[in-house]
């Protein structure tokens, strides 16, 4: 690898001097592949294997190399921190991230496994900012900083608030700076089922032809995602080089491999120039199925449910709806006098005293909160989601009720016992918490598709149409709204255009009907 320096050239140089090729201790990578986040349904399949590859590739290219696999968030703070402290005047830096990544205040998040994220504000105190490490590398007088982010991914935390945007958001970055996402901004992609991304496989390709500018290289990785996707996943590349830059210049004796290629035997796992870093074990999720993210077509009548998502949280309102009889079945509303058992929503809900309740990590964590002070609302509220997202609704609406107790104005817990009491069936007390929510905050969208959720389970089709349009007015991106919408839509004899919300939604989530079968709504 060599760096054309070509401001400074006449200054280093005599013109016939060759340029330099500089040694592996000038360059430098971090390669992270977080997978296994006890918050998702099931670990991811591909980041693990890709970071390997990567960190193969890079070590074949010259760059002494930092593997970190299932970081905590104290792992990747290390992890970057040990990255900076190598990086001298001029070196060239780079990162390569695959895991969850979100968006916040319009900047990119890298997200540990352990992140606890209830609430935008979370993502910023728990992820690690982009522009923020980009910002910090080249404070350290790093020449060319370079970021390969492959987050582009639906997570499991986004139905725990509203006001954010799906995918990850432009980079502000210093000069010098070559940056690209697996996706094209504010869209996400989903696993394609194998061990491998699409991204990384195509990027791998392109990095192995020498003499090929970084740039050019990664043009060509977006060229070939975008192919062999078909259009439905465009790479996102943000570059402001002043230098050129490539992988493998023709002719360099590249360690581990021939001069001028890449394309040797892979380099073996450990090598003086890489060190692993491993995250201890975190607690995993109850009991998750296998569940592949391909858009499926709607579920059979009778699915195994599987644990649901967390509940949902952020804005939107309407005038409050009549309240509806509390049905039994997910289309059907029958008329019995009181509110029926839980529905279908997963098998059994966790009791009390179930070892995966009793081993979490968080509700550990909050339960001695609040043996030390059981007036600690946002404990309560906090340990509620947690319930609510392991299915234990009898202790979500529990902690929820006494966080409502303590504060009688939080919206976020009327909504969130809302869409609890709504999934178990318990939809009378549902109507008066959405509405409660509605009132204290108008234009809440997290209420509105709440009690929209509960209108289509109670059979007040058209209620349900009216909250959904008012929740897709202020969040046209809210999947939840639009897959209910059309379910709502072609039960009242709307077929078409029911059809087409539900395309939609399943086009933006493929996991959006799996999840409604999980509130026992088909």
């Amino acid at each position: 690898m060599k760096i054309r320096l070509a401001l400074l050239a006449t200054l280093i140089f005599s013109i016939a001097s060759p340029l330099p090729s500089f040694a592996a201790g000038d360059r430098f990578a971090l390669v992270i592949g977080n997978a296994k986040y006890p918050d998702a349904d099931a670990p991811l399949k591909e980041p693990v294997n890709d970071a390997r590859d990567v960190a193969d590739e890079l070590k074949r290219d010259g760059f002494t190399v930092e593997v970190g696999e299932n970081l905590t968030g104290d792992g990747m703070r290390r992890a970057f921190d040990r990255l900076y402290g190598k990086i001298k005047p001029g070196s060239v830096a780079l990162v390569f991230f695959s895991g969850y990544g979100i968006q916040s205040n319009r900047q990119s998040y890298m997200i540990p496994i352990d992140a606890q994220i209830w609430a935008e504000a979370d993502v910023r105190r728990d992820g690690f900012s982009l522009e923020t490490v980009l910002g910090e590398i080249n404070s350290r007088g790093a020449g060319v900083k370079i970021a390969l982010i492959d987050a582009s991914r639906r997570n499991p935390f986004e139905r725990r608030f509203r006001s954010f945007s799906a995918g990850l958001a432009p980079v502000i970055a210093p000069n010098g700076t070559l940056v690209m996402y697996s996706a094209a901004l504010s869209s996400v992609v989903s696993d394609n089922g194998s061990d491998h991304s699409l991204f990384v496989r195509e990027l791998l390709k392109e990095i192995r032809t020498p003499d090929l500018m970084a740039e050019e290289t990664l043009n060509r990785t977006r060229v070939g995602v975008t192919r062999a996707s078909r259009q439905e996943q465009v790479p996102w590349i943000s570059s402001s080089l002043a230098e050129d830059f490539s992988f493998i210049p023709a002719g360099a004796a590249i360690p581990g491999g021939a001069p001028g290629t890449s394309n040797a035997a892979p380099a073996p796992a450990a090598s003086p120039s890489t060190e692993v870093a491993t995250a201890p074990p975190v607690a995993p999720p109850p009991a998750p199925p296998a569940a592949t993210p391909t858009p499926a077509p709607a579920p059979p009548a009778a699915t195994a449910p599987t644990p649901p998502p967390a509940p949902p949280k952020s804005p939107v309102a309407t005038a409050p709806a009549s309240p509806p009889p509390a049905p039994k079945g997910p289309e059907i509303a029958l008329p019995p006098p009181a509110p029926p058992p839980p529905v279908v929503i997963q098998p059994t809900p966790a009791p009390s005293n179930s070892p995966v309740l009793a081993d979490d990590p968080t509700i550990k964590s909050l339960s001695e909160k609040l043996d030390k002070n059981p007036d600690d609302g946002a404990a309560l509220y906090r340990r509620g989601q947690v319930y609510a997202s392991k299915g234990a609704y009898d202790l979500a609406v529990k902690d929820f009720t006494n966080s409502l107790r303590l504060n009688p104005k939080d919206v976020e817990a009327y909504n969130n016992r809302c869409w609890v009491r709504t999934v178990i069936g318990d939809l009378q007390a549902a109507l008066k918490d959405c509405n409660e929510a509605l009132r204290l905050r108008p234009n809440f969208v997290d209420a509105l598709d709440s009690r929209g959720l509960m209108n289509l389970k109670g059979g007040q089709n058209k209620n349900a149409i009216a909250d959904f349009d008012a929740a897709l007015k202020i969040n046209p991106r809210l999947t939840s709204s639009l897959y209910g919408r059309g379910l709502a839509k072609k039960r009242n004899g709307a077929v078409a255009e029911g059809d087409l919300d539900i395309a939609n939604a399943k086009a933006m989530d493929p996991n959006i009907v799996k999840e409604f079968a999980e509130y026992g709504v088909q």
